[in-house]
């Protein structure tokens, strides 16, 4: 099977032939060895679960909802914003209400992942799901920065010392603090670390419980009389506003309208519910439901008690973002009696922020997986990583979030104005999609339900357009001016993709449609080498171009240094039978007399031209510096030329770098060379036997076999008590063996098809053929089997046709039903 030798070469184990490169190496050492795909296994969450994981990030925008508030009308009326401070937060908490009716509707109706999207690309088609697209990441991203920038105000409102770090201003310890927790996250993220845990669930009820006491004991104190109100800080605070004369006036009507905006953003993160519904237990959408009103009640009594005490104490905004309303707000209530909760407060205000920014590490990736699957962002951002993760995305979320937060400063405030326009329009594309589902599909109550998106729909439009303009000079002018030009962009994406689909159609879509496949039929083939030196590059090309057995084989060499070509003409001794032509480049554009040549060879009828291209392949860094890319600039012209193809043959020059500086390394010591053998599979026990029939006709069934390197691995599992190893079946007769299935192949034989699977364990390797089967469900490349049935040596393999199985389940010692052949 030559499947099985590439697989053998490159399986990574210890009996690989080919070394590790050294990124490679360092990869694996600072993320840890690969996780494989039978480990992406979905933990389903529980209500509890679920609400603190999931919540995290709609509950901990209460943290700082009510200071962005409180930010804009102490400016504006002063004093008075502590009255004002109610009537506003009851318009929010409206909002949240609102929002919270609208998304049960979407949690019961989409039960998988992705939200608003998905709502969108099912009722408006895929092109303007993609403004939701463009919003959520655009939100994600935000996210990050403001959640940790929150998180950061809520450590050194704790402990103060660190604004007062010689040659440190007081923004740089929040940037410095944030970049910190954002390189974590991104490097605990690329490890692999999983949202569904419940470590991750802890900041959540540890954060609304202690609040929660703080706002309990805030009202006791209210009412017995005697709650103050905070003491002033040794730190820049937003000057007071004069007065509120003119309280209707229209410059009051703005402020209050931006106070609004500010507030908005305590609804962020509600959404997140709907996000992950396919990660709840069954029923799922009840289960969300429920999860969704129990997160926008505690968010609803979280933001309501932290701005009625910030009504009674008079908590004030810093500039600086420290200490925050929150921080000073439980030294105030808790005070020195009771001053350790203080601390509990802020500890968990921190942990649920800093993990609600974690949120996001997941939910951009998946989300940016979604869309490229959707074929309107690149392709490679639906591959998963070395521990199972879509790294990709995870590095680009960190690379845009570090920036923005650089350029704008890690200071909530500052951040606020890129924040909520993408929310709210992800609220906005969820809400009236649902209401079209409503008008389409009309089911039991539809009207109730129409009723509510729509209104869910309007109000999020509204918030959309008051941010946009009370907040435009603030940063909000960016958002709206990148959002539909990345909305562009990706329709744009989306169109290149179809147009290639159409052109890369698949034989099976031709075959299903009725069009015959065309085959070619060339009278003569033209093969053609490139030849810019003599050296072993270019002759390793001319071996591979006789093996093609051409009609007519040519070796080129374009002469733009005549020096150059005359060393040429004296050193070409590869191949007497292929002679070396010289052809002018008087202009040095390798590229057209490339294709020139081609073109000309490729007019004949009934000829094929096949270009080889000699490539040097060197470090990937420093081989970029010092060498061009001549072979692939040529490939991509000749590729476009009708009747021709480009083949380039590499030869890794580093490697015989290292292997001559090996040699060297060896004669300097006096030591016998090591000789490098050639890439091919691992001297494995089958091949042993294949070499000594005799040995093999004497070593008994139940004998001791030694393990392969790698043994007990993920590919070489450890055959389990009962079962005969595969290293120890050197003779014909009846076994059951059990390995992990390895390569899977098609094979036509006689107008029949045989499935044939190579299982191997920690000793060896087996065929198992299926006569008259093309696929059997579950049994592909990494599934884990137990065959039972006779068995037979071919080429001194074992080999075992048509046996009974057993599939393993994975993580379990149970097995599926058996199948019988």
């Amino acid at each position: 099977m030559a499947v099985r030798k590439a697989t053998a070469l490159f399986d990574g184990s210890p009996s690989g032939q080919l070394p590790e490169t050294y990124w490679y190496s360092v990869k694996r050492r600072l993320l840890g060895p690969p996780m494989v795909t039978e480990q992406l296994s979905e933990e389903r969450l529980s209500k509890p679960l679920a609400l603190g994981v999931l919540s995290c990030d709609g509950i901990s925008s209460a943290a700082y909802g009510t200071e962005e508030m409180l930010i804009v009308l102490v400016g504006a009326v002063g004093v008075t914003a502590f009255n004002l401070i109610l009537p506003m937060t009851l318009v929010v908490l409206f909002g949240i209400f609102i929002v919270v009716l609208s998304y049960r509707e979407v949690v019961s109706v989409y039960t998988r992942a992705g939200g608003s999207y998905v709502v969108a690309r099912e009722n408006f088609g895929p092109r303007v799901a993609q403004i939701a697209a463009v919003s959520l990441l655009i939100d994600y991203v935000v996210t990050v920065a403001v959640q940790t920038a929150a998180g950061s105000a809520a450590i050194v409102s704790a402990f103060p010392a660190l604004s007062r770090i010689p040659h440190v201003g007081p923004n740089e310890i929040l940037t410095i603090i944030s970049v910190i927790a954002i390189l974590i996250m991104c490097y605990g993220n690329l490890r692999g670390i999983r949202e569904a845990g419940r470590a991750f669930a802890l900041p959540t009820y540890l954060f609304s419980g202690s609040v929660g006491v703080l706002i309990i004991v805030g009202l006791i104190r209210e009412v017995l009389g005697n709650l103050h109100h905070v003491h002033r800080y040794p730190s820049a605070v937003f000057a007071f506003g004069h007065g509120t004369q003119g309280i209707l006036s229209f410059a009051i009507i703005f402020i209050l309208l931006k106070a609004f905006a500010n507030g908005g953003s305590s609804l962020t993160g509600i959404e997140a519910v709907s996000n992950a519904v396919s990660a709840l237990r069954p029923p799922e959408g009840r289960n969300a439901r429920q999860v969704l009103v129990i997160q926008g009640s505690i968010v609803m009594f979280l933001i309501g008690g932290i701005s009625w005490l910030a009504h009674l104490t008079h908590a004030t905004p810093y500039v600086y973002g420290y200490p925050t309303v929150l921080a000073q707000e439980a030294d105030t209530v808790f005070g020195s009696s009771a001053h350790f909760m203080f601390y509990v407060v802020q500890a968990a205000t921190a942990a649920i922020l800093f993990t609600g920014g974690n949120t996001s590490f997941s939910g951009f990736p998946f989300l940016a997986s979604f869309v490229a699957e959707d074929s309107f962002l690149p392709r490679w951002l639906t591959k998963r990583g070395h521990r199972l993760v879509f790294s990709n995305g995870i590095i680009i979320l960190t690379i845009i979030s570090l920036t923005l937060g650089l350029v704008v400063g890690f200071n909530v405030d500052g951040l606020i104005p890129f924040y909520a326009i993408g929310v709210f329009t992800g609220f906005t594309m969820a809400g009236f999609g649902m209401a079209k589902y409503h008008l389409r599909t009309r089911e039991p109550g539809w009207r109730r339900k129409l009723a509510i998106n729509t209104i869910g729909g309007v109000y999020t439009v509204i918030v959309v357009f008051i941010f946009a303009i009370v907040k435009f000079t603030e940063g909000a002018w960016l958002i709206v001016i990148i959002g539909p030009i990345l909305v562009f962009v990706l329709i744009r994406l989306n169109r290149e993709y179809r147009a290639e689909a159409r052109v890369l159609e698949t034989i099976g879509e031709r075959r299903a449609s009725g069009v015959a496949l065309g085959q070619p039929n060339y009278t003569r083939r033209v093969v053609i080498v490139f030849v810019d030196d003599v050296d072993l590059a270019s002759l390793a090309a001319v071996r591979y171009a006789k093996s093609l057995r051409p009609t007519t084989v040519r070796a080129v060499h374009f002469v733009i240094d005549t020096q150059q070509a005359e060393r040429l003409r004296a050193a070409w001794l590869p191949d007497r039978s292929v002679s070396l032509e010289f052809i002018d480049c008087p202009d040095r554009r390798l590229t057209r007399c490339a294709a020139d040549l081609v073109s000309h060879e490729a007019e004949s009828p009934g000829t094929q031209v096949t270009a080889i291209l000699p490539r040097r392949s060197f470090s990937p860094l420093l081989g970029r510096f010092l060498h061009d890319r001549t072979a692939d600039k040529i490939a991509g012209v000749v590729s476009r030329v009708p009747n021709a193809a480009a083949t380039i043959i590499p030869f890794d020059v580093q490697n015989r770098v290292r292997i001559l500086a090996e040699r060297q390394a060896a004669r300097d010591r006096h030591a016998p060379v090591a000789i490098i053998p050639a890439p091919g599979p691992p001297a494995d026990a089958v091949t042993s036997v294949q070499q000594d029939p005799q040995a093999a006709a004497a070593t008994p069934r139940e004998e001791k076999v030694e393990p392969l390197p790698g043994a007990g691995g993920y590919d070489r599992p450890i055959p389990p008590p009962g079962v005969a190893p595969i290293g120890s079946l050197h003779q014909p007769g009846k076994a059951v063996v059990e390995g992990r299935v390895r390569v899977v192949e098609i094979r036509s034989v006689e107008r029949n098809s045989v499935l044939a699977c190579e299982i191997s364990d920690s000793t060896g390797d087996l065929t198992a053929l299926f006569y008259g089967r093309s696929r059997i469900p579950g049994l592909m490349c990494g599934s884990r089997v137990r065959l039972k049935g006779p068995v037979g040596i071919k080429h001194g393999a074992p080999v075992m046709v048509n046996p009974a199985y057993e599939l393993i389940v994975p993580h379990s010692g149970s097995k599926s039903p058996a199948g019988d052949e």
